[in-house]
């Protein structure tokens, strides 16, 4: 009987260990996984921001009606929109992949024509856009809920 004690300690400790390896493992996956999610909704919520601020700039380019600062401040917050867009989009699939880059492509050509248009006419122009912007808001909410926790 004096010789079984010390065998189940062993195995109780054996057993143990495994059950620390397992836990830590799933604590390893857990962190990556929340450090991905908190990465996508970092850039969802850097995108929003981008995008309103596309918006305050060719308001501005078209209140000015000239193509100075704000002209380059315009491309410069579609081009960070746009690189945004992209790193987004290469987590989805190739439609919205598409529908991204055609939204960046619609806010550069809005961004340039912006100073020859009138505000009702702006108004208009962002109708798409803002279609756009709302289903890729949309995307990030979504995408980010699914994400596993």
């Amino acid at each position: 009987m004096l010789g079984y004690f010390p065998m189940f300690i062993a195995t109780l400790s054996l057993v143990t260990s495994i059950y620390n390896g397992y836990l830590n493992s799933r604590f390893v996956d857990f962190i990556q996984r929340n450090a991905g999610r908190t990465e996508y909704l970092r850039t969802c919520k850097e995108i929003i921001d981008a995008y309103f601020q596309i918006r305050v700039r060719v308001t501005a380019i078209n209140a000015a009606g000239d193509k100075t600062a704000a002209q380059s401040e315009a491309a410069n917050a579609v081009a960070k929109f746009g690189a945004l867009g992209t790193y987004l989009a290469n987590l989805r699939d190739e439609p919205t992949r598409q529908r991204y880059t055609q939204l960046t492509v619609d806010l550069e050509k809005l961004a340039s024509e912006a100073s020859g248009l009138s505000a009702v006419e702006l108004g208009k122009r962002y109708e798409v856009p803002d279609r756009a912007f709302f289903e890729m808001n949309s995307d990030c909410i979504k995408s980010a809920k699914e994400l596993p926790l």
